[in-house]
């Protein structure tokens, strides 16, 4: 039986499950985008996750931590390197998951997993000067439309001034 047993097993022993996620995600990690089945892609989002957020904090303790899940030095090295400085203001959340449909063979459910920070599909576009929406409630028209009016009665009167004083 199982009980409170929450790892998916992914029909494999221990032994072979953390290696297959070790590999997987030393992949990701270079990669930054990998193409799995989806229950392999979730497997690897609870194993990854832990390990990003020890990576935020460079210390010596934090990466033997990160290399006894990965061993492999050059994954380590760019987790701390590229892959931390970027998702230090993200509070969790670091990947994430698409799906894919099936795959022909054996109809086994596919998904991408991918870094999301390195994404640039999905990043939004900054624009200078633009406003940034703070709210998930529609914002009516009726302010911007009196900013406009209000600037329109603004203008013909500094042009009766200037009129005036020629």
């Amino acid at each position: 039986m199982r009980h409170g047993n929450k790892n998916n097993a992914l029909g494999r022993t221990k032994a072979h499950r953390d290696a297959l996620l070790s590999n997987m995600a030393c992949s990701l990690i270079e990669h930054k985008r990998i193409n799995t089945t989806l229950a392999k892609a979730r497997a690897l989002r609870r194993f990854v996750e832990p390990l990003i957020t020890k990576s935020k904090e460079d210390s010596t303790h934090s990466r033997r931590t990160v290399f006894s899940y990965l061993q492999n030095k050059e994954a380590t090295a760019a987790l701390f390197r590229d892959v931390a400085p970027k998702v230090a203001s993200r509070p969790g959340g670091y990947v994430r998951i698409i799906k894919l449909g099936n795959r022909l063979g054996d109809a086994a459910e596919m998904a991408m997993i991918e870094l999301v920070d390195f994404n640039t599909v999905y990043a939004p576009k900054e624009k200078a000067g633009a406003e940034v929406k703070k709210t998930r409630r529609s914002r009516s028209a009726k302010p911007a439309a009196k900013k406009a009016e209000g600037a329109a009665k603004a203008e013909p009167k500094a042009e009766e001034g200037e009129a005036k004083s020629e």
